[in-house]
């Protein structure tokens, strides 16, 4: 049976609406993301904190029991990723490295930087820079 005779599916993942990252001081985390990264708060639940980032809900959640973290890193989009790097300075954030070009595209160039949250996650920032 080739791929294009299998029928179609009901299940297509292709948006996402929530994504869960697990920290240590939910207080602390919660303050980082809403006040130093700048995304709105929605609500508290118990040990979950939620907030709005685009489209996506990010919840905010201190682990139930003790496992070694995942390795998955968020990547936020910015227009100017040189401005953005500076504002979050400015704010008390510690960049892992000065932004830098990953990537040269057909019709853009692919920058990033990376940083740590409060609770030792990776973020990166992300932008596309058209050439």
């Amino acid at each position: 049976m080739s791929h294009s005779d299998v029928a179609p599916s009901v299940v297509s993942l292709e948006k996402i609406g929530q994504i869960a990252i697990t920290v240590d001081d939910l207080a602390r985390a919660k303050d980082f993301y809403h006040k130093t990264l700048g995304m709105k708060f929605l609500f508290d639940a118990g040990h979950l904190a939620f907030l709005q980032c685009g489209d996506v809900r990010l919840m905010l959640t201190t682990p139930e029991k003790l496992e070694p973290r995942g390795g998955t890193v968020l990547y936020y989009k910015v227009a100017d990723i040189h401005a953005a790097r500076a504002e979050l300075v400015a704010r008390g954030v510690e960049f892992l490295q000065e932004p830098h070009m990953i990537a040269k595209m057909p019709d853009h160039d692919l920058w990033m930087a990376f940083l740590k949250d409060t609770e030792d996650n990776t973020i990166g920032i992300m932008c596309e820079i058209r050439s």
